[in-house]
């Protein structure tokens, strides 16, 4: 199968995706041959009921996991053949994450949490590393919470640092599950508009899973889902 006509904005493309889940008479299959592709600059939202695939897909689109069948281009390089090694620098270089839960480790600060990337990629100096982390959390409203542990930090903030966190090594692409689904409308609305503007200004594609209705209606695209299948 041969990558859809390139562009030099396109962050990431894939055709004919197929994946199972279990084993013998529980295999389903989750994922039916799915092609989807997401431009830099643009925020896509995946929406369908639960079990329909969203997460499936978009961790398949993360590097987290490998399809039964189908291809995967990041950036026009194709991951099919990459090994696990490989695989893993790409992700770590190209590709932020925001979850529905923040997963920050809370015996480090806020700043700390959002360095790990740029230790893990090891390009930057730590005072570049450190200048950095501290100019996206100022970016995300915390510039003047840098010091607390993840701990000291209401619900919202924690998920503040998690966005500032998954653009920590500039990445191309930016997936989110549900990254508002633990929060109130406000802090709902304050963190989506973050991610957003934030992934914009710096040219990068944005996907996001969300049952959320009104998010949904303000991303550049919406892509609805059912049974393992875009309609």
């Amino acid at each position: 199968m041969s990558q859809p006509t390139a562009t030099p904005e396109l962050a990431l493309s894939c055709g004919g995706v197929h994946r199972y889940l279990g084993t013998g008479e529980g295999r389903v299959h989750v994922l039916r041959g799915v092609d989807f592709a997401a431009e830099r600059g643009k925020v896509y939202a995946i929406v369908g009921p639960s079990g329909c695939g969203k997460s499936t897909l978009l961790y398949l689109l993360g590097l987290l996991d490998r399809a039964d069948q189908g291809e995967l281009w990041i950036g026009g390089q194709p991951m099919s053949p990459a090994n696990d090694l490989t695989r893993t620098a790409i992700r770590c270089e190209h590709i932020g994450f925001v979850f529905q839960f923040h997963f920050l480790l809370p015996e480090f600060t806020a700043l700390e949490n959002v360095m790990m990337p740029m230790r893990k990629l090891a390009r930057l100096s730590p005072d570049h590393m450190e200048a950095r982390a501290q100019q996206l959390l100022a970016d995300v409203g915390l510039g003047d919470k840098s010091k607390r542990l993840a701990t000291q930090l209401s619900g919202g903030e924690q998920q503040r640092v998690a966005i500032a966190r998954s653009l920590a090594n500039a990445p191309s692409i930016v997936l989110a599950d549900e990254p508002t689904g633990n929060l109130d409308q406000k802090n709902s609305a304050h963190v989506f508009d973050l991610l957003c503007t934030l992934a914009r200004e710096n040219g990068q594609a944005v996907v996001l899973v969300t049952h959320n209705s009104d998010i949904a209606q303000r991303c550049d695209v919406i892509r609805p889902m059912r049974d393992g299948l875009f309609l």
